[in-house]
């Protein structure tokens, strides 16, 4: 909606995929396809490009050869979609692998609780990360515990997966102590997690989508209204909350919604693109609208790198986004 209020509606259309993604990939498609169906839309950008993205880029392909695609939080595998899409992006899962751990060390954990479940460990991005996280917990000394949690595409839902986060949190605490770090791949675990992990007085380095937005707010009781994208508002108020309970140096997140950024600079390229200023191949141009779009949020410059597949070698369309974490205990 940000980027409709920016630039218009009569140059921005929107629509989103289904809940059940996983097991509605014809619906996906078909939003693509509708999407594609009209002749003046040029370029489509992909807040989170769920299974089913590729095979969606091919049919619209079919009958638009041209059209840009460019995509973020890319869940299908990176040597697929770097060969479908113009441009991909991810935070970058790999060096997360090291940098959250070490967060977590930071903050004084001696245990890191990794959940996830196997939908989300077939993703390539995910395994490379977890077997990271594994190296550098024990290089660390830190005890990784893997748990299965529920799938929330599952039988159970979003509801179910979310009570086992506020039901296990406490049972691993009792068992390992306050200085345990937790970490969820879920985007739907994230609130439960976070209020559960600050009620308790546990370590939480960082969600699985970085961001003041993610699971913050309504963990916090944080009032968001009439405050939409004033990431300085939000920083503020989460600090604020975490010194009422002494959680600012056992919490944190990164100063940028990084999915709104990967949005943000997505659609800012295309307009680039339609207004001439750049090539749709210009991978340098893309990297300098990604720092372009920190900038204005107030953000340093992102580290950006390029994602190394083990069979194709580099794919240079693919790009890891890396921000700096948020210092809670530097707030005022």
């Amino acid at each position: 909606m940000a980027q409709i209020a920016k630039y218009g509606k009569d140059k921005i259309v929107h629509t989103t995929y289904p809940d059940n993604f996983s097991t509605e990939t014809e619906t996906t498609i078909s939003q693509f396809v509708n999407l594609a169906s009209d002749p003046q839309v040029k370029a489509i950008i992909v807040g989170q490009a769920v299974p089913g993205t590729a095979a969606s880029i091919d049919k619209v392909r079919e009958t638009n050869p041209d059209m840009l695609f460019i995509c973020g939080v890319v869940a299908e595998d990176p040597g697929v979609m770097s060969e479908k899409a113009d441009i991909c992006t991810l935070v970058d899962e790999i060096s997360m692998g090291k940098t959250i751990p070490t967060e977590a060390h930071r903050m004084g954990a001696k245990t890191f609780i990794h959940y996830s479940f196997p939908r989300h460990l077939g993703y390539a991005t995910i395994a490379n990360r977890l077997n990271i996280m594994k190296d550098t917990c024990k290089e660390l000394g830190i005890e990784l515990v893997e748990v299965n949690a529920p799938d929330p595409t599952g039988d159970q839902g979003v509801s179910g997966a979310q009570q086992f986060i506020i039901e296990d949190v406490p049972r691993q605490i009792a068992q390992y102590g306050k200085d345990t770090a937790f970490f969820s791949t879920n985007c739907a675990m994230q609130e439960p997690l976070i209020r559960s992990v600050y009620e308790q007085g546990a370590i939480f380095p960082q969600q699985c989508c970085p961001s003041p937005y993610h699971g913050y707010p309504a963990a916090l009781s944080i009032e968001v209204e009439g405050h939409e994208g004033d990431v300085d508002y939000m920083l503020n108020s989460i600090a604020a909350k975490l010194k009422e309970k002494g959680q600012e140096k056992r919490m944190s997140t990164w100063g940028v919604p990084i999915n709104m950024l990967m949005i943000d600079a997505g659609v800012t390229f295309a307009m680039k693109w339609l207004d001439g200023k750049v090539e749709r191949d210009d991978l340098e141009a893309y990297k300098q609208t990604v720092n372009e779009v920190a900038a204005a949020r107030n953000v340093g410059e992102l580290q950006i790198s390029t994602y190394v597949d083990p069979e194709k070698g580099e794919l240079k369309n693919f790009l890891l986004l890396l921000a700096p974490f948020h210092d809670f205990s530097a707030d005022n």
